[in-house]
């Protein structure tokens, strides 16, 4: 079986959407596209190039398409990112010229891929697909880089959907700028308990 890891860049009040430019998400009008841009620093850099690795990927429509748009013109920022097997869960998109991309219809398919051989598989943007992933306990691994800000509105990692859960921090780093970066593994079930003297 593999592993489904997300990788997520989220703002402390949750925000996920369009971090990395103005124009890379603008649905609901939201205006603070690149929010992330202002908080690179040499440790945030190091996490996040050792997360680069050549990875298969796990990718919704509207982030595949950016990236399908993008990154085959700009391999040098993410070396092999071109050669990986791209898995796209759309209803509605059926091919691409990005080479190794293929196509899932939904969950069923989602399903068969996390049960086959291979290695794990990466999650990154793709909001819709993390709520279904999470509503159906299929995420393995949480990457969460939370940067010191809030934005108010915007596509959220967990807006609806997950199911009740609980994940063990496996590693952790604070950066000069404030991004807390948390590595998560999934740990079962909630455990509840009583304060009360």
């Amino acid at each position: 079986m593999r592993k489904i890891i997300v990788l997520s860049f989220i703002t402390l009040d949750g925000v996920m959407q369009a971090p990395g430019g103005p124009e890379e998400d603008t649905s609901g009008g939201f205006e603070y596209g690149g929010w992330l841009a202002s908080y690179g620093d040499e440790v945030f850099n190091k996490v996040l190039q050792s997360e680069m690795e050549p990875a298969d990927l796990l990718l919704g429509r509207k982030t595949f398409e950016i990236w399908a748009d993008y990154w085959p013109k700009h391999e040098d920022g993410w070396p092999g990112i071109n050669d990986v097997t791209k898995y796209v869960v759309s209803t509605t998109l059926k091919n691409s010229d990005w080479k190794n991309s293929i196509f899932l219809n939904g969950l069923a398919d989602i399903k068969k891929l996390k049960n086959s051989n291979g290695s794990n598989i990466q999650v990154w943007g793709s909001a819709n697909l993390i709520q279904t992933l999470l509503e159906h306990d299929l995420v393995d691994e949480l990457s969460l880089k939370i940067f010191p800000l809030t934005l108010g509105k915007g596509k959220k990692l967990f807006d609806g959907g997950a199911i009740p859960a609980a994940f063990t921090l496996t590693e952790s780093w604070v950066t000069p700028g404030g991004i807390i970066i948390g590595k998560y593994r999934r740990a079962g079930k909630v455990k509840t308990g009583n304060l009360a003297v």
